[in-house]
């Protein structure tokens, strides 16, 4: 797909609101303060549901236009009833989307046409920091690979984007940098 002054959409992206958007908070850098949320229910044993709908952005609250619902479980072989991803599974599904979703972005505004892409996020874990049994161990993955399959323009192009993307991609900076999480808790 083309920019073209009739159609300002390059890879599915409308590029006229994507450079209007970053004009707007280079105007007015207040614009770019958002805080995402989402709120969890216990329903049983190692099942819950998370539910995404109200965020903040823009100088205002908001609702996505639809409220997403997501339920968490582990596999039987972990002592749950597999009504849904483990919650590793959907940090997985999030590196991957905000690649996919930035490098779409980085890709129309520099022009560069896009004709497949699907990435792969592979992430090893060992239990025995979780279950206790291991204080050497780490909790969390020891090692998260993503591998990309790539069609559109010149194979330098769309290293270039995935490299930029990962450069530009929240979920990449806070899985490798690390982040600080406050816990606060109302036990009644």
């Amino acid at each position: 797909m083309t920019t073209t002054a009739d159609n300002p959409l390059r890879n599915g992206v409308d590029t006229a609101a994507l450079f209007a958007t970053i004009d707007a908070v280079r105007a007015d850098p207040e614009l770019a303060k958002f805080r995402f949320r989402a709120t969890n229910r216990w329903v049983s044993g190692t099942h819950n549901e998370s539910t995404i709908h109200g965020f903040y952005g823009a100088k205002q609250d908001m609702d996505h236009r639809v409220a997403s619902t997501f339920a968490a479980d582990h596999p039987a072989v972990l002592v749950g009833e597999d009504n849904g991803p483990t919650p590793t599974e959907y940090l997985l599904h999030s590196l991957a989307a905000c690649l996919v979703s930035g490098l779409a972005n980085i890709a129309a505004a520099r022009g560069v046409n896009l004709s497949e892409v699907a990435a792969t996020v592979e992430g090893d874990i060992d239990l025995l920091g979780i279950l206790g049994l291991s204080d050497e161990v780490r909790n969390g993955f020891g090692q998260i690979r993503v591998s990309f399959t790539l069609r559109g323009d010149e194979p330098e192009k769309l290293r270039a984007v995935v490299e930029q993307a990962r450069r530009r991609s929240a979920v990449y900076d806070v899985l490798t940098n690390g982040v600080p999480v406050a816990i606060e808790v109302d036990a009644g």
